[in-house]
């Protein structure tokens, strides 16, 4: 897998705006063309979470095959944020620490599943939308709640779906993955479009609310983020 990571992530909000403004023309909505046979699960945790460029972050990637979710691999990373927590450039303080953790899969996963959002951003180019680019995979976002737009709620039964328009279009979909369950949002990255990305989410969470993706993901992080914590005394967030 050919990550294209730049060779310095940008410290100030200016320069981070531009970046977005340079990658968002590339972002494309396809259908996959075919089933994916393995889905990978990115999350990330905080030690302290105070907003600081230099909170300690744990990023994971857990990869698993799309027909049994059995996992097939798994990575870690750890190091600084390097970027503080600014509305709609969320992606500068995980990127990072989650590309480090990326370059040591011995897999290429078919999916991408980011613990966030894609479209479905202020300026249409979210945390997933940004990692599709850089990996030139298949990404989408599948976020707890909705970050903007309008939308209904959608029946309760377990598939059941209704889109969230912004701005005049369509950015992200609610989606019932549990019936009488609080809904989760999913929004296109790269290389995928809504309805493809709809039926992956569904697929990775037959039991639970989150998919299993997301839920391994963020245990994962969370363990390695132990470390971190016992050896500095700050609680992960």
């Amino acid at each position: 897998m050919e990550i294209r990571a730049p060779q310095a992530w940008p410290t100030t909000e200016a320069a981070a705006l531009a970046v977005q403004a340079e990658l968002r023309p590339q972002v494309r909505a396809v259908p996959l063309g075919s089933r994916p046979r393995t889905l990978a699960g990115l999350d990330v945790a905080y030690a302290g979470a105070h907003g600081s460029a230099d909170d300690e972050v744990a990023a994971a990637v857990v990869v698993l095959d799309a027909e049994t979710l059995e996992p097939i691999e798994q990575a870690t990373a750890v190091g600084k944020a390097g970027f503080p927590y600014i509305p709609g450039l969320f992606a500068f303080r995980e990127l990072p620490v989650l590309l480090r953790a990326l370059e040591q899969l011995t897999v290429t996963p078919d999916v991408f599943l980011c613990d966030g959002q894609g479209l479905a951003h202020p300026r249409r180019f979210g945390l997933a939308c940004h990692l599709g680019v850089l990996t030139g995979r298949p990404t989408l976002g599948v976020a707890k709640t909705p970050l903007l737009g309008e939308w209904s709620e959608p029946d309760a039964e377990r598939g059941s779906t209704a889109d969230v328009t912004d701005g005049g279009g369509v950015v992200a979909r609610v989606v019932r993955t549990q019936t009488g369950v609080k809904p989760v949002t999913v929004s296109i990255g790269h290389l995928i479009d809504l309805d493809d990305a709809t039926d992956v989410v569904l697929r990775a969470a037959p039991r639970y609310r989150l998919p299993e993706t997301t839920r391994l993901a963020d245990r994962l992080c969370r363990d390695a983020l132990q470390g971190v914590a016992d050896a500095t005394g700050v609680k992960s967030a």
